[in-house]
């Protein structure tokens, strides 16, 4: 198996975003492309790290950023 994980530059980080698809919204602190390595088989996704208000972080798709 390969690297777990690669970060990727994205024109939001930083900056205050919205989960649209939970609505939380915080700062972008990082989008990484990751192995979520599944039943014998690799399969990448990109996933953006947003940490919240509470100073926790949590991920959603990067598709499902935008900018607040």
């Amino acid at each position: 198996m390969s690297e777990c994980y690669e970060y990727v530059p994205h024109r939001l980080l930083r900056t205050r975003v919205r989960d649209i698809a939970s609505g939380v919204e915080g700062e972008l602190m990082a989008v990484v492309n990751e192995n979520v390595f599944d039943t014998g088989m690799e399969r990448w996704v990109e996933l953006a790290y947003i940490r919240g208000a509470s100073g926790r972080e949590f991920t959603t798709a990067v598709g499902n950023v935008e900018p607040v």
